[in-house]
């Protein structure tokens, strides 16, 4: 007999981990899919800094079981699997996950999170887990004394030249624009810190090594220059992909891919909800990604109030 509940969360980010939160506290039925590894792309963060009631900031690590231990005692059920179909049915869902399980819901909130985006160059793939990396808090003790370069501009880029200057002897920060895009805390720290050095208007061209990384080929976007840089570790942070396949054809999304809601965070099919990184908006920060969550999961129980998905 498939399982049923009100409202299936899919995600185990702190969006999806928050919305389960609020949907069990409002009374109802809820189970969040969190995947195989809690805390989605805030596992690796060292330390988020802004969430309220943290003044000097909490790991992903921390945050994300703290936030599951909370909705886990306020009623929530939990699934180590992944979402892979919705489809109506007798006016709710159906639901079936990558581990073959299929679940009924009278609502659901799509917490899907995104994915780090590749850069796309010769040497990426081939070693991966091999030098090149996405969490600097993991690897930077083995590069102790070493060269890393981190890729990118914007917070995670930051964040991660931060982490990684506290253990390697020189960090080397690639960025394709001219200035950094960070707010303003992470980019002053990172510009202040003396073993971190900004190479501005460059791009990575290819990751080069053989059987781990030993360096990359960059270019000079406004002298067309190219270099090599000797490095033994490459951590990418260009960006993010929307997990919204699921919706693929199904609902509207925008032009990048996010699944497009209104202002309560509804989308274009009835009881469905987004909420985090995964939908069109998303202001890019903890602190909203929760916010989402919690607002999300008010919204579904509206709906499984009066069923109805009007604007009000």
């Amino acid at each position: 007999m498939t399982a049923a509940f009100d409202v299936v969360v899919a995600g185990g980010g702190i969006a999806g981990l928050t919305a389960g939160l609020t949907a069990a506290r409002l009374g109802r039925k809820t189970l969040v899919l969190t995947g195989d590894v809690l805390g989605g792309q805030l596992l690796s963060i060292n330390r988020i800094d802004g969430y309220p009631g943290f003044p000097d900031g909490v790991p992903g690590y921390e945050l994300c079981p703290m936030a599951q231990e909370q909705a886990a005692a306020a009623g929530a059920d939990f699934a180590a699997t992944l979402l892979e179909t919705l489809a109506p049915q007798d006016g709710a869902w159906r639901l079936t996950a990558s581990d073959g399980e299929a679940y009924n819901a009278r609502a659901v909130i799509l917490a899907t999170g995104a994915g780090l985006k590749p850069l796309g160059v010769p040497g990426e793939a081939r070693l991966a887990g091999k030098g090149v990396s996405h969490c600097a808090s993991c690897d930077a003790p083995l590069l102790r004394g070493r060269t890393a370069v981190v890729v990118g501009g914007g917070d995670s880029a930051a964040q991660e030249a931060l982490t990684l200057a506290e253990s390697v002897a020189r960090v080397i920060l690639v960025h394709r624009g001219p200035a950094l895009s960070a707010q303003a805390a992470y980019r002053e720290a990172a510009l202040a810190q003396p073993r971190i050095e900004l190479r501005a208007n460059s791009v990575v061209e290819e990751i080069l090594g053989d059987a781990k990384v030993e360096g990359l080929r960059i270019r000079d976007r406004a002298a067309g220059a190219g270099a090599d840089l000797e490095a033994a570790g490459v951590f990418i942070y260009i960006g993010l992909e929307p997990n919204a396949a699921v919706l693929q054809g199904r609902a509207a999304l925008d032009p990048a891919g996010r699944i497009a809601t209104d202002p309560a965070l509804r989308t274009s099919l009835p009881g469905v909800c987004a909420a985090g990184a995964v939908r069109s908006g998303w202001p890019g920060r903890a602190a909203a990604s929760a916010g989402d969550g919690a607002a999300a999961a008010v919204a579904v129980d509206r709906y499984l109030r009066d069923r109805t998905w009007q604007s009000s």
